[in-house]
């Protein structure tokens, strides 16, 4: 429904802000970490947004990034995490660390963060290992294939061992092959790859 909002910010709380723009100043739930790497008061500022709505509730949450956004989404297929929790636990750690502790699988890590219990650390782990990383704008974006890598991590596959099948896949492909068939051929071999 909503991509982004564009507009002057006008006041920022320890997990909210306020947007203005068309004449309607939005309030948005946003996580610390997102707060702080968006501008300061007063200046203009495009934030990405998920609408949370329930028969008796709707709210809109802010991220710095897709990237972020991405990241919230996924917390919300954890079970026992809701958008609030979800941006409690953005809030308390970075993106990088956050990442990093699920390929470390450093529970400790993720138990130290406000708000996440062992039990939701552990399924956290579970759910979302490699699922996560290559998450940042700059690097899904930074690859030739990105739109394969999505699909792949789409589907399930860890985006880690996506990236190193598709490079695989491509070291295979015969020679003058371009365009759709190359991508079509990428992607099965991928595929064959995971499988193996």
């Amino acid at each position: 429904m909503f991509n982004s909002i564009r507009g002057v910010i006008t006041e920022k709380g320890s997990d909210t802000l306020c947007l203005e723009t068309g004449g309607i100043e939005w309030e948005l739930s946003v996580p610390a970490v997102d707060l702080s790497a968006l501008p300061p008061a007063g200046s203009e500022g495009r934030v990405y947004t998920w609408l949370y709505h329930k028969e008796d509730q709707m709210r809109l949450y802010g991220f710095a990034d897709s990237g972020r956004r991405s990241t919230f989404l996924e917390l919300l297929k954890v079970e026992g995490i809701g958008p609030r929790g979800a941006v409690k636990i953005m809030g308390g750690i970075g993106q990088a660390e956050l990442e990093a502790a699920l390929e470390q699988e450093d529970l400790a890590r993720l138990e130290a963060v406000p708000g996440l219990g062992k039990k939701t650390a552990q399924k956290m782990l579970l759910a979302l290992r490699g699922k996560l990383a290559f998450s940042s704008p700059a690097a899904a974006s930074s690859g030739p294939y990105a739109d394969l890598l999505e699909a792949l991590a789409g589907m399930g596959y860890d985006r880690r061992l996506a990236a190193e099948a598709l490079k695989k896949a491509e070291a295979a492909l015969p020679v003058g092959i371009s365009g759709e068939e190359r991508e079509k051929q990428l992607f099965r071999g991928a595929i064959v790859a995971l499988s193996s």
